[in-house]
Formats: C-alpha cells, structure tokens, sequence
C-alpha cells in the first residue's frame, strides 16, 4: 500500500513553517502517543534539524502507560524533552508550560549576555492533522484560541497565541507528508484517524490492528468481543465480532463494513482500553 496526498495547503505550510523557523527559540512537537514515531512528520524533521524541541505525547489517557514510559525514555536518550499529555488534566497542562518556559530560558539566557534585554520566549508548534494541536493551544492559552475539530485538516493558516506571560506559540497547519514508504505507518495513522477514513479500507485497517492485538493485547480482544484466542481466521474473526455486536444484514449474514466501523470507533475511543500501535525499536 502507497498512500499518496500532498494538498495545497500542506505544501504552502511546508514553506511556510520553513520561513518562520527562524523567529522562534524552538519547537513544539506534537505526536500521538498510540504511534509516537509514526506520528512524527519525517519531512518536518529535516526541516527543524537544528533547532531546538520538545516532544509531547498526546492522547496519553487513550495510550498503554508503560509504552507511553518506553517512548519518553527513548526521546530523552536521543536528549529531546519529552512529556505525555491529556488535554482534560490540568497539572498535564501545567507541566507543558514548565518545560517549555526551562526550554525558552536557554535562549533568554544567551540574548541575556549579549546584553538585550530578555522578552517571551517564542515556539513554533507543530504536528500531524487530528493529533490534537489546536486543543492543547486552547487549554494552554485558556481560552478558544485555535479551531477545534474530530477531523484532520482544521487548522488552515499560522497564528500567534500568548501563554500567559511565560512565552508565545505560533500555530501552523497539520502536515503530512507526500506518501508513505512503509504501509505499517500508513495503517497506523490511518488507526488513530490522522488519514480521513473515506481514503482507505477500514476493513483492511481493521485487520492490521486485530492482528496486532492479538499479539499484544489479546485479553482486551477478548474482553470486549468475546473472541476466543486461539481464533487466527480473518473471516472467523470479523463474523464474531459482527454477531456479538449486530453488525447484521437481512438474512442474518454479518456486515463487514460495519464491523468495520464500529471496531475503529471503539479503538479511537479507547472502548478497546489502552493501546498503543508500536514499542521503541521494534518495527
């Protein structure tokens, strides 16, 4: 499978984030925390090489807490703040402002000895689409400063939003990037919803993530579905799914798609419990 998108508005943020690195003290990464790595724009990565960032782990309360711990160890061994968030949790959000205003104070630091005179310190947020971002922005500016929305693409143009007085955050678009070499990344994102659905199989989307759990989470498999574990039918599986709930057509005859459908809902959200679609250095 090669996912291939690249709108207009992506390519002209692309610029755009290009452009603006240079008025920034350093960035703020958003990923997913379900796919922290797949959720990180290679693209984006080339382009902010040499500046500094922080990472932050969104939609912790939907991720497995100890892989959640693997992946901020392993930022913070590749010496990248790194912290995992839920927007709804307060002290999450205070902690977010914390690191940010030690990261900004490197930078005020410097300008310091140079004799000028210290001012907000100034970050660059970026991310995927759906990741989250414009949440964040509102809970951290605490007010409605950025669009909000279930659906990847709200955020259209850049933006300036003041927290407090402790530094300064320019929003950018979600970006993707032109295609995806490895499908596994592109059935991940397409997982968590940062790929709108109408662009991909659910079903083959279904079956990526039913495989997975049955090697690591098989109880939460059985839990919510009722599916046996020594199940390793596709077909087998899907109609068991489908009949324990509903997912019926006329004549009794199980409906793919909606099995499909509600087998996404349920992972996005998290009535599948935590899961989290890939550990540090394992492909």
């Amino acid at each position: 499978m090669t996912i291939q998108w690249f709108p207009g508005h992506m390519a002209k943020a692309r610029r755009q984030v290009e452009e603006k690195l240079k008025l920034v003290d350093f960035v703020m990464e958003l990923v997913d925390s379900r796919a922290p790595l797949s959720s990180q724009n290679p693209m984006l990565q080339q382009v902010m090489q040499n500046k500094s960032k922080m990472i932050v782990l969104m939609k912790k309360d939907l991720a497995d807490t100890r892989e959640t711990d693997k992946w901020i160890n392993h930022f913070k061994e590749m010496e990248i703040p790194a912290i995992a968030v839920d927007v709804n949790n307060k002290s999450d959000i205070n902690r977010v402002i914390q690191m940010a205003k030690e990261l900004g104070q490197v930078k005020m630091e410097k300008l310091l000895k140079k004799g000028i005179q210290p001012r907000a310190a100034r970050a660059m947020i970026v991310g995927i689409p759906n990741v989250g971002k414009s949440t964040l922005i509102n809970r951290l500016a605490n007010r409605k400063a950025a669009k909000t929305g279930d659906r990847p693409g709200i955020t259209k143009q850049q933006l300036w939003i003041k927290v407090k007085k402790d530094f300064e955050l320019l929003d950018t678009p979600g970006i993707l990037w032109p295609k995806f070499e490895d499908e596994t990344v592109g059935y991940r994102l397409a997982a968590i919803g940062t790929i709108k659905d109408q662009l991909l199989s659910l079903q083959d989307i279904t079956a990526f993530v039913i495989n997975y759990m049955r090697e690591y989470y098989p109880d939460q498999l059985e839990e919510r579905y009722n599916i046996d574990r020594t199940m390793d039918d596709m077909l087998e599986i899907f109609n068991a799914i489908g009949k324990q709930r509903g997912a019926l057509e006329s004549g009794g005859h199980v409906n793919f798609d909606k099995v499909s459908d509600i087998f996404i809902r349920d992972l996005r959200t998290g009535k599948l419990g935590k899961v989290t679609l890939e550990t540090p250095g394992v492909k």
